[in-house]
């Protein structure tokens, strides 16, 4: 089979397309014939050696994907409601980048009615990200305020369409004003230009001083966290997710206890099959849904040949992308 691996931590030149050898499907797994692979942030961090791979996973980079079941467990198949040659999309802990890809069948989901496997590709690392982080740990419900840092950002387009469709108000941050409008035409009530507007002034005013219910983060670091706590109501969730302005994060331990706020936070790569594939359940019984009659839907900026997976991850960093940059094997 095609792979793009990683030949050492670097740039994005150090991608290379190679030849290998099909994985082969173990027990409660499926082997997928790929068409289509997302890149995700995660990825340029492993390609730059920030991000280890966990135990037994694939040093191939890719977290999701979309294709064909071609072969695998036949009993994890059949209770997972599959069939050789379904038409599916996965979350997986490496491998993406690859035209065949073991997957937990837990972390499998059927691709949605109507969509491509493009489309499809582009959900699962995004749409387990949000709803683990927003509904699981944030507990976000209908009326509340959710602020998105980062609102353009495949997570962030995930996180303001689910929002929305659930009930609750939006507040989304992005770099530029014509990103701010593209977050708002995603149905986010307000959004905020971090470089020109003090985003929690700005969350405070919109809210009429109470503050914002659930933060999702994907940025920390630095003064984020502190200004987050300013402006999150009393019994906020703040969720992070990432930590794109370092680790360290300085704030006022006072004010969390006044407030009774929780900060919390998650990775999900290295988490136990059973844990993903219950998120895989939510989905497919809340948000699938939503997908089927395109309430909610990714956003797709670029696709990209898979041996040119080098050119996207150069996109990914430069920044000006709104939604997803996926691969294309076929």
């Amino acid at each position: 089979m095609r792979a793009i691996e990683i030949a050492g931590f670097g740039g994005p030149e150090v991608l290379h397309p190679v030849v290998r050898a099909r994985p082969v499907a173990g027990a409660g797994e499926a082997l997928i014939h790929v068409t289509a692979s997302g890149v995700n942030r995660p990825d340029v961090l492993q390609r730059k050696g920030h991000y280890p791979v966990p135990a037994g996973a694939s040093d191939l980079p890719g977290l999701e994907l979309a294709g064909t079941i071609v072969d695998g467990d036949a009993a994890a198949l059949a209770a997972g409601g599959f069939a050789v040659g379904d038409r599916v999309c996965a979350l997986v802990a490496g491998g993406g980048y690859a035209e065949y890809c073991v997957a937990p069948v837990g972390q499998m989901l059927p691709t949605p009615a109507g969509f491509s496997d493009i489309e499809s590709a582009a959900l699962p690392e995004n749409f387990f990200t949000v709803w683990s982080n927003v509904f699981d740990r944030g507990r976000l419900v209908a009326g509340e305020w959710l602020l998105v840092q980062g609102g353009t950002s495949g997570i962030g387009v995930a996180a303001i369409q689910l929002a929305k469709a659930f009930g609750a108000r939006v507040i989304a941050t992005a770099g530029s004003d014509d990103k701010c409008g593209r977050c708002l035409a995603l149905g986010a009530d307000h959004a905020i230009n971090y470089r020109t507007e003090d985003f929690a002034a700005r969350a405070l005013e919109i809210t009429g001083g109470k503050g914002v219910d659930v933060v999702l983060d994907m940025v920390a670091g630095g003064d984020y966290v502190a200004r987050e706590v300013s402006c999150v109501a009393e019994d906020g969730r703040i969720v992070l997710i990432a930590v794109q302005g370092g680790t360290k994060a300085q704030f006022d331990a006072g004010v969390v206890m006044r407030k009774r706020l929780t900060l919390t936070g998650s990775t999900l790569r290295a988490r136990p099959v059973a844990f993903k594939s219950a998120i895989a359940a939510s989905l497919r019984d809340k948000v699938w849904p939503l997908l089927a009659s395109r309430q909610v839907a990714p956003v797709i900026q670029e696709v990209f040949p898979a041996d040119r997976a080098s050119d996207a991850h150069a996109a990914m960093e430069a920044g000006h992308h709104v939604g997803k940059l996926m691969l294309s094997w076929v």
